[in-house]
């Protein structure tokens, strides 16, 4: 394989010009292509097969007027009451053109109107506050944000008579949607200040960042063009970016920093040094980058849509700017050749990368290899011992930025009616052909009191039966916030206890639907599913390690501490999120449960980075051990090679992955932090400490069966 990409290196090199104008066309055309074809991004939180979609589907069929999704307005008068005239004028007057609006199937008046016969809806006792459900006819990433912004349109009338006025709902969410902003030029310029002091050239640290940005704009319009096939969530676009910078810079800086070794040990010709460096650090970017994608792409097999779709957004765009540094790099170094340290800031030694530090370092470790063992996996499992009170769950629109209207929406709804009406969960029961009328209604009335007598329950609506008798529909309203751990209790508790002792004897069961119900589907079926990701991810990536190094006690290890690392991100992200240690830095206000995707996504992310460093420190051990055949001086020159390399890459990943912290959305900010947390983690206490002293440990044994040569 070394050989192959030494060669893939050699003839990019020898034709720079050719292979840096296909790289500018292919990149062009397939931006060109995403712009033209490409699809939207939509978040569809459905889990095929789980009870909430059966019930959401079920109600779509026989209650037609409930539409495929909605929008709330909330309606409130600081000073005075809603019904006075002049302000239900203006209510009046917003809900019927909101009626005309395209797409709407019905929309509530929210007052009292005798010529209407949908008014009486939701209204606080004093006047103040009102609630009005605006349904729709297709989905929220069918309509587009132009469906929220005629809806504020609308309100204008409303809002001339002092009234304000707020929306939420998944309609409105689509308006809302992140973007990347800032993040990335702040992280592109951290990046480049490491690479700087790093590289101490100009040149030579501007070309990991342009070589990925190139990588990166092939890999997000890929992203582009395969949204116009599968449903790929909003926030997917912005992880594959966050992913694709900082592993795209991570892979050019690893062949960029061979390419000048090379130079320095005396390979005068540029084409040369551009295929060595392909052929030794390439090798590990293939495998290191391989890993990844086989890691991310293994989340297409937890049977959930959007957490398949994440993945694939994140393989496609890790893979272009992997090939970016295979190819691209290679024929811009050759065409460079020794110009790579131009514009040099100070006069240092080109082979700064490994320091003088590194040998005395990897030597201080070997010598006192088990106490340094012993210590740093405490540390780890220390950091790692908070996920144990990790909760799954989704943060409610409670969590969003104080001034986006959804946040508004739901404070005022929680002050006025209480926080358990920002989440309702609405029942369906189906009505066996069976049962007379008087049956159904005993078997809808018998659940309804049933539920009105549990302690978690505010209020239940009367069953509503559809026009064609064969589902009852009821409206329960829990006392407390959506997120909160005792909502998921109450509908666990519906579905296992409730429904069955009220339902079972008329033959029928009771389904949970609403925005609600589907999270908790959600984090249930990724509790469910997690370990069997962990496991695939684990063998498919062990096997790409038995693969490169032959050593199977190797890959055990390398699983073993990528694990360690991936603990101490939940640790963290548990002591952040969930204890709320630090929050209001990040610009969340109120601790949250720690959001369903993110620990599997984060596992498959994780494991396949953390390869990315371990490929790097392994394949210089080993080739000095092939060399040497001493396993104890192996480690200390394999350390002293990578460690600064290694250390600058991890930097910069982890500047990369903050500055994406500060988008709108708390999906990013865990993500960003996670990613972060671990890769500083693997960079310092594992690869720099832990790897070495059980490299050192195991001696010789770690590279069985490989022969030593010397």
């Amino acid at each position: 394989m070394e050989r192959t990409l030494e060669r893939l290196g050699q003839a990019c090199a020898a034709r720079p010009w050719h292979t840096i104008a296909a790289w500018l066309l292919v990149a062009l055309a397939l931006v060109g292509i995403g712009q033209l074809a490409g699809g939207s991004f939509v978040n569809d939180f459905r889990v095929p097969g789980a009870e909430s979609q059966r019930a959401a589907d079920l109600i779509q069929r026989h209650f037609p007027a409930y539409g495929a999704d909605s929008a709330e307005i909330v309606w409130h008068a600081a000073d005075g009451d809603l019904r006075e005239a002049d302000r239900a004028a203006a209510i009046t007057a917003a809900i019927g053109a909101i009626r005309e609006q395209p797409s709407v199937v019905d929309a509530d008046n929210p007052l009292p109107d005798a010529t209407d016969p949908t008014s009486g809806g939701l209204l606080s006792p004093d006047g103040r506050t009102a609630t009005s459900t605006v349904r729709y006819d297709r989905h929220a990433g069918e309509l587009g944000p132009t469906a929220y912004q005629r809806l504020d349109a609308a309100v204008a009338p409303a809002r001339a008579a002092g009234i304000d006025v707020d929306f939420r709902g998944l309609v409105v969410d689509v308006a809302f949607e992140p973007t990347t902003g800032s993040a990335e030029l702040v992280g592109l310029a951290a990046a480049a200040v490491v690479l700087l002091v790093s590289f101490g050239s100009v040149v030579a640290a501007g070309l990991p960042i342009l070589v990925a940005l190139v990588g990166l704009a092939a890999g997000t319009a890929l992203v582009l063009i395969a949204a116009a096939a599968v449903d790929i969530p909003s926030s997917a676009p912005i992880v594959a970016v966050m992913l694709g910078l900082g592993a795209g810079i991570d892979y050019a800086l690893f062949v960029v920093t061979r390419f000048r070794a090379a130079l320095a040990d005396g390979t005068t010709d540029p084409v040369t040094a551009a295929g060595r460096a392909a052929g030794t650090a390439g090798h590990a970017v293939l495998f290191a980058g391989g890993t990844v994608v086989v890691a991310i792409l293994g989340l297409l097999f937890t049977g959930i849509p959007f957490v398949g779709a994440m993945g694939l957004a994140g393989a496609l765009t890790v893979t272009a700017t992997m090939a970016a540094a295979l190819t691209l790099l290679p024929a811009v170094l050759g065409l460079l050749g020794g110009r790579v340290d131009a514009g040099r800031l100070r006069r240092r030694p080109r082979d700064q990368m490994a320091g003088s530090r590194w040998p005395r370092w990897g030597r201080h470790v070997e010598r006192h290899r088990l106490a340094y063992a012993v210590g740093a996996t405490l540390l780890l499992l220390v950091v790692t011992a908070p996920v144990f009170t990790l909760r799954l769950g989704t943060p409610d629109d409670g969590n969003q930025p104080a001034h986006w209207p959804q946040r508004q929406a739901y404070d005022r709804v929680a002050a006025a009616f209480g926080p358990g009406w920002n989440g309702p969960l609405v029942l369906a029961v189906p009505v066996p052909a069976a049962l007379s009328a008087t049956e159904a209604a005993d078997a809808s009335d018998g659940l309804a009191r049933r539920l009105a007598a549990d302690p978690a329950v505010e209020l239940v609506t009367p069953a509503q039966l559809s026009a064609d008798g064969q589902v009852a529909l009821l409206t329960v309203v829990p006392r407390y916030a959506p997120q909160d751990d005792r909502v998921a209790d109450l509908v666990h508790r519906v579905r296992s206890d409730i429904g069955p002792a009220t339902l079972d004897r008329y033959g029928t069961e009771v389904l949970i639907a609403g925005t609600t119900a589907f999270m908790i589907d959600i984090a249930d079926a990724v509790a469910d599913r997690l370990p069997w990701v962990v496991l695939a991810v684990i063998i498919a990536a062990g096997l790409l390690l038995v693969a490169m190094f032959r050593a199977p006690l190797i890959a055990a290890k390398a699983a073993v501490l990528a694990l360690l690392s991936i603990g101490t991100a939940y640790g963290v992200l548990v002591v952040i999120f969930q204890w709320g240690w630090g929050l209001g830095l990040i610009g969340v206000d109120r601790p949250v449960p720690i959001m369903s995707v993110v620990p599997m996504l984060l596992f498959a992310v994780l494991f396949g980075l953390s390869m990315d460093y371990e490929v790097f420190l392994l394949s210089a051990v080993r080739e000095e051990y092939r060399r040497s055949g001493d396993a104890g001086a192996a480690v200390v020159a394999g350390l002293a090679g990578t460690g600064r390399v290694i250390t600058a890459a991890a930097t910069i990943m982890a500047v990369v992955f903050l500055s994406f912290v500060w988008i709108d959305d708390t999906l990013v900010k865990m993500i960003g932090i996670g990613l972060a947390t671990a890769v500083v983690i693997d960079a310092t206490v594992i690869r720099v400490v832990l790897a070495p002293a059980v490299l050192s440990l195991l001696g010789h044994r770690a590279w069985w069966p490989v022969r030593r040569t010397g």
